[in-house]
């Protein structure tokens, strides 16, 4: 009896292996349904804005220059220190020029001789006036020439001490000390002691002994494409974020927009300047690398999406909204701001509505037979 049954058993078997193998390729080769995820419209701000690479830089710096040429013989500050107007930056060790040398003590001599001359003059005169043996006004004649004479050998000798040494005798008149013009923070000293100098004059911009500005009023000073100055006007709100100092933000606002573009790397850029207002017990040291948000738009508390989920149709954008369980159907709406990457929905949505999410989607897998 067993062994009438082991066949039908392994016929039983074998068919139904076969009808199983049957069923699960068909599962298999039927597609899986797609399942879209949705998404809703919410509330919030929206703010356009441009951002504009920059730097941070004193409202006025000011390069101090020397009146005379030499040698630095001694410097009185260092970078970081702050001075008042008037204060003495560096000493300059002049090393006069031989025919202005030989010039002026030639006129030196010369006044000299002058002046004897004159002495001898006025003190002949001065005799015969006693006498009553000279007129009244060739005494006053000689004795104006002696005081003239007295007064051209003093300024020759002046000249010949300003040549030698920068510096009138007996006075404070130093030329070769070089003072602050302004008052403020010093940026920089670009020569050290010993380093040659020249004077600032007519024909020479001369050497920059240090740089002075003013921390307290600082500015941020970038760049923005051509594409985007034209939304920019003056006192638009700006926020600069300041890479050096990561988590701070400080407000300022917009004050300058060149009227004339300059070409970097095949595009035309606008400088921009916005004035900073300084927190308390902020520092900003000049030249740090910062960007400026600046403000072109905002709406508040308005509808927003994703502007991923919006589609174009020859301009017109439309999303797909589900009316069912996972039907959807076109409809058009109407966009107002965007930030790139949430946009403001003026009409076509409402709050309750799904809207399909094409970028997110899963299948759903049928369990195994």
């Amino acid at each position: 009896m067993i062994r009438r049954s082991l066949p039908i058993f392994f016929a039983a078997a074998l068919v139904f292996g076969f009808i199983w193998t049957l069923i699960f390729l068909y599962r298999k080769s039927v597609a899986a349904p797609v399942i879209y995820q949705t998404a809703t419209v919410t509330r919030g701000d929206v703010i356009e804005k441009t951002i504009a690479p920059g730097a941070i830089v004193p409202r006025r710096e000011v390069a101090i220059k020397p009146r005379v040429s030499g040698v630095v013989e001694h410097l009185f500050v260092v970078p970081g220190d702050y001075i008042k107007a008037g204060a003495e930056i560096a000493k300059i060790k002049i090393i006069p020029n031989v025919v202005t040398l030989n010039a002026s003590e030639a006129r030196l001599a010369t006044a000299k001789i002058n002046l004897a001359s004159s002495q001898k003059q006025y003190e002949r005169f001065k005799r015969l006036s006693g006498m009553q043996l000279v007129d009244q006004s060739e005494f006053i004649r000689s004795e104006l020439e002696f005081n003239l004479a007295k007064q051209e050998v003093a300024d020759a000798d002046s000249n010949l001490q300003l040549v030698r040494e920068g510096a009138e005798r007996g006075t404070a008149k130093v030329s070769n000390v070089v003072t602050s013009t302004v008052e403020g923070t010093v940026l920089e000293v670009p020569i050290r002691e010993g380093s040659s100098v020249i004077e600032s004059n007519t024909f020479n911009e001369g050497t920059t002994v240090a740089s002075v500005a003013d921390m307290n009023d600082m500015l941020f000073q970038g760049h923005v494409d051509e594409s985007e100055v034209g939304a920019l006007s003056r006192g638009m709100v700006t926020t600069v974020t300041v890479g050096a100092l990561r988590k701070e933000r400080f407000t300022g606002r917009l004050e300058y927009i060149s009227p004339k573009g300059t070409d970097k790397d095949g595009a035309i850029e606008f400088e921009v300047r916005a004035a900073i207002e300084l927190k308390p017990g902020a520092f900003l040291r000049a030249n740090y690398g910062a960007n400026a948000d600046i403000i072109l738009d905002r709406r508040d508390n308005v509808p927003l999406l994703r502007e991923s989920l919006v589609t174009f149709d020859h301009g017109q954008p439309y999303v797909e909204v589900e009316v069912s369980p996972q039907v959807f159907e076109r409809r058009s709406v109407v966009l107002g701001l965007s930030d790139g990457f949430n946009v403001e929905i003026v009409s076509g949505l409402n709050a309750n509505d799904h809207i399909k999410v094409i970028d997110s989607r899963t299948s759903a897998q049928k369990p195994a037979p």
